[in-house]
């Protein structure tokens, strides 16, 4: 992404200069999971105020804050990440003794939900010092507010978070058989290289909705509610959805009544409307994503009549 954040860190300076930042604090700061523009004002006005930032690889750190116009020298930049999460927090506690404000931030996202930061949160706190939340941008969030998950009719009834399952091809059946009996929408995330494996995984769980986003907020993203039994097909369906770094929204497990009365509406709208307009008012009585109805009217048409 090409953009000038010269306003922006002057916007910064303006909307969130005259708060106050106690020195000694460790700031947990969200950074942007693809689109550049997703950073807080309240963000960059701490990033460029802090005496250090601790961050999951420096490398990218320091990319990330010259796209800003943030200029940390070498010095200012210390690597905390999964391998010396542990080691790294004493250095991090005695920066703050010192009176010193540490930023902590991960490649992308929010810290410690996936990436590493919750070992260095409880040493921290664990030594009285003082933890300063900046809320943004998570993965998480991001697909489930275009999810569209619901329960019973009555909105959103809360979500599991699972992460990455097991590599392990034993394991990760066992986990999915657990998520097969949990009554909440889960939210998964996956590498490229093993999604074709988490989509067979999940195959078992039949006409269950699964939404899965890849390259959320950046040019070529793209989000789909689809069956469970149906992901590997839409994987298949162009290479180019193997790309990317993927997080996956298991809807909630629905009454097999419902899901029965859903067929039978859409069934009778068929038969007397075009499939676009038979979806779109099945959306409506129900409830349920387009896409997802899409995709069960088209197997309904495709099955022989009993």
């Amino acid at each position: 992404m090409s953009a000038s954040f010269t306003s922006a860190l002057g916007a910064a300076l303006e909307a969130a200069g005259s708060q106050h930042y106690p020195q000694g604090a460790l700031y947990v700061v969200a950074t942007p999971i693809g689109n550049l523009a997703d950073i807080s004002l309240r963000a960059l006005h701490l990033l460029a105020l802090a005496d250090r930032v601790a961050c999951e690889d420096t490398r990218h750190t320091q990319a990330m804050l010259r796209a800003y116009g943030i200029d940390k020298s070498g010095a200012q930049l210390l690597a905390v990440h999964q391998h010396n999460e542990a080691q790294a927090a004493h250095t991090v506690v005695e920066l703050l003794h010192a009176g010193l404000r540490v930023a902590y931030v991960s490649d992308a996202g929010t810290p410690g939900v996936s990436d590493p930061g919750a070992r260095l949160v409880a040493q921290v706190r664990a030594q009285g010092l003082r933890v300063v939340p900046l809320p943004g941008a998570s993965s998480v969030t991001t697909l489930l507010s275009a999810a569209g998950v619901a329960q019973d009719g009555a909105g959103s009834t809360g979500f599991v978070f699972a992460g990455f399952l097991s590599s392990k091809a034993t394991e990760r059946a066992h986990a999915v058989q657990v998520l097969a009996t949990q009554p909440m929408a889960t939210v998964l995330l996956e590498a490229p290289h093993r999604i074709e494996a988490l989509a067979l995984a999940l195959a078992v769980l039949g006409e269950r909705l699964v939404t899965v986003g890849r390259e959320l907020t950046k040019q070529f993203e793209e989000i789909a509610t689809v069956r469970s039994d149906a992901l590997v097909a839409w994987l298949a369906a162009d290479a180019n959805r193997l790309r990317g770094e993927f997080v996956l929204v298991l809807h909630p497990l629905q009454a097999t009544a419902e899901v029965a009365q859903d067929d039978r509406v859409l069934k009778l709208l068929l038969e007397q409307l075009p499939l676009k307009t038979a979806v779109k008012l099945a959306a409506d009585i129900s409830g349920e994503p387009r896409n997802a109805l899409y995709e069960r009217a088209l197997a309904l048409k495709a099955a022989p009549e009993a």
